[in-house]
């Protein structure tokens, strides 16, 4: 038996079938019905033609259809491509035409987007529309046209088709990825299907409470145990399931343990929708970004405490968090309130996963250092590895699992995933030292390093003591050309409501916590920091926001 996504999610299937697999709202997906409908979405793949390798576009908001598509996909062994729903027009077409996509399956209140960029995509063989706009905010299967002309409705396409039977599969299909293009366009990170599979499995199942195994064959018995114990894992993935953190952590590392995926009817982050769903579904675990997503849940949870309706989190033994800084600080404060529940802050990207840090109640917390992976080095510019307490600067590289590379881009692959002593490692571009102690002591991405006065000043760092002074409640760091000091390091804040800080008060603040010249020059006051919906930082629009100052 093949290590692969879509048959271990089958053998899953076969042993927990009554169990739920998918909750959106009122809308349940068991097990068994997860694995049929994906089965139809195959085979309407297959029956328009598309074969082993296709591409499949995949422009959704969160719900069980995305889930049932993406595994669809893979049934039939195509290539998902995860799509921003933010995209506009040039953007879709640059993604959809940069990936080779035959199909697109989108959500109908996306459909006129879809309708004026279709024409100008000649590969695009199938188009499926999903209903998500009766007001509920899920997809009821009416099966009504919609806004693009030839476009199935993805409920009358699933009935038209008798499930696709299942097949082999080989561990060497490709699982792809799209990056974000915080650093430039959007590329797709290439994986080998059987790789990233065992590294899922390796990497989530400790923390599931079951054994690793590199036996596809054994992980179904493993799931059946678990669930007959009672310890069914129950996930929320609160970033976009068209994100690495919301898909990955959020809901395939937890659908291989044979969890139940309970996703958020609101298409931003609602702490009150968040925690009630908590509350009902008896969640088990939840997938955030960091800060901005911590600090609303705090605040719901003791809005709810005083008004004298307090949530039950006490179902939670997990919360994950990846892409961003996660301060000690704000950690504390989750823990204070959730007390049973173990944190876990991944430092990683699209490109590869490289150490974790783990708060619990009573032990202390960290921002931005973390337990290095066992394959994790970090290597200077001249590929010297950086020796424990040295004090010195150098990329942090990615072993295990590397990427086979970028989809189409042969120059950025051979710079980003590199040989080193006969091991191959992932340089996704992060800059960090290495304590006495082995542990990383991130820095920040190297795109971004701010060059003043002769200085490099790392935003994350500075973000971070920002965020510390009273009174700020989120901050971005960004460089902003200047004569002096060739670039000007200027902070884009937000208050806490009703705080009255100014930008001498963070400038001093920022003084009394790192080296003088770390400190912003400036401080432009926004009412919210520009952030995606997954919580990362829009670096490019705070810059605008400090020029437009």
């Amino acid at each position: 038996m093949e290590m692969h996504f879509a048959t271990v999610w089958e053998s899953i299937a076969d042993v927990i079938g009554d169990q739920p697999a998918l909750v959106h709202g009122g809308d349940v997906r068991t097990w068994a019905e997860y694995d049929e409908r994906a089965a139809r979405v195959a085979a309407t793949l297959v029956d328009a033609g598309l074969r082993p390798g296709a591409k499949v576009a995949l422009l959704m908001y969160n719900g069980n259809e995305y889930l049932e598509s993406q595994f669809g996909v893979f049934k039939m062994r195509g290539v998902a491509i995860n799509v921003n729903y933010r995209y506009l027009d040039d953007e879709l077409v640059y993604l959809l035409d940069n990936s080779d996509s035959e199909a697109l399956i989108f959500h109908a209140s996306l459909a006129e987007r879809v309708a004026r960029i279709a024409t100008r995509l000649p590969e695009l063989q199938l188009l499926i529309e999903v209903d998500d706009v009766t007001g509920t905010a899920t997809a009821t299967g009416t099966g009504t046209a919609g806004a693009v002309p030839g476009a199935l409705a993805y409920e009358d396409a699933l009935a038209g088709h008798d499930p696709m039977p299942r097949i082999e599969r080989s561990e060497d299909d490709i699982y792809m990825l799209y990056t974000g293009g915080t650093t430039g366009m959007p590329k797709g990170v290439m994986y080998a299907m059987g790789g990233v599979t065992a590294g899922f499995v390796e990497s989530s199942f400790p923390v599931f409470g079951l054994t690793v195994t590199a036996d596809a064959a054994a992980i179904a018995p493993m799931v059946a145990d678990l669930i007959a114990s009672g310890n069914r894992v129950v996930s929320i993935p609160c970033a976009p399931l068209m994100h690495g953190t919301g898909v990955w952590l959020g809901a395939m590392m937890p659908q291989l343990g044979g969890a139940t995926v309970v996703t958020l009817l609101s298409r931003s982050l609602d702490a009150d929708e968040l925690l009630a769903t908590v509350q009902r579904e008896r969640a088990t675990t939840m997938t955030i970004v960091g800060d901005a997503f911590s600090k609303a849940i705090i605040a719901a949870l003791d809005a709810a405490t005083l008004a004298g309706r307090p949530y039950d989190t006490s179902s939670l033994k997990l919360i994950i968090s990846s892409g961003v800084m996660w301060t000690s600080e704000v950690k504390q404060e989750v823990i204070e309130r959730i007390e049973q529940a173990m944190l876990i802050d991944a430092i990683g990207s699209t490109e590869g996963t490289m150490g974790i840090s783990i708060t619990m109640k009573g032990l202390p917390s960290s921002t931005g250092s973390f337990s290095q992976m066992a394959t994790t080095k970090v290597f200077t510019e001249q590929g010297h590895e950086v020796r424990p307490g040295s004090d010195d600067i150098g990329l942090v590289a990615a072993g295990g699992n590397v990427p086979l590379g970028y989809y189409k881009d042969e120059e950025k692959s051979a710079r980003t995933f590199r040989t080193i002593d006969g091991k191959r490692y992932s340089f996704p571009g992060d800059m960090a030292k290495v304590a006495a102690d082995g542990s990383l002591i991130l820095l920040g991405r190297g795109s971004q390093v701010i060059n003043s006065g002769g200085e490099k000043v790392f935003p994350e760092e500075v973000e971070e003591a920002v965020k510390r002074v009273e009174g700020v409640r989120d901050a971005l760091v960004i460089g902003i050309d200047d004569e002096r000091f060739g670039q000007a390091v200027t902070a884009i804040a937000s208050r806490e409501d009703g705080a009255e800080v100014d930008e001498a008060d963070v400038i001093a603040g920022v003084k009394g916590q790192l080296a003088g010249y770390k400190a912003p020059k400036r401080v432009v006051f926004v009412s919210e920091v520009p952030r995606g919906a997954n919580g990362k930082a829009d670096y490019p629009r705070a810059k605008q926001y400090a020029l437009d100052g």
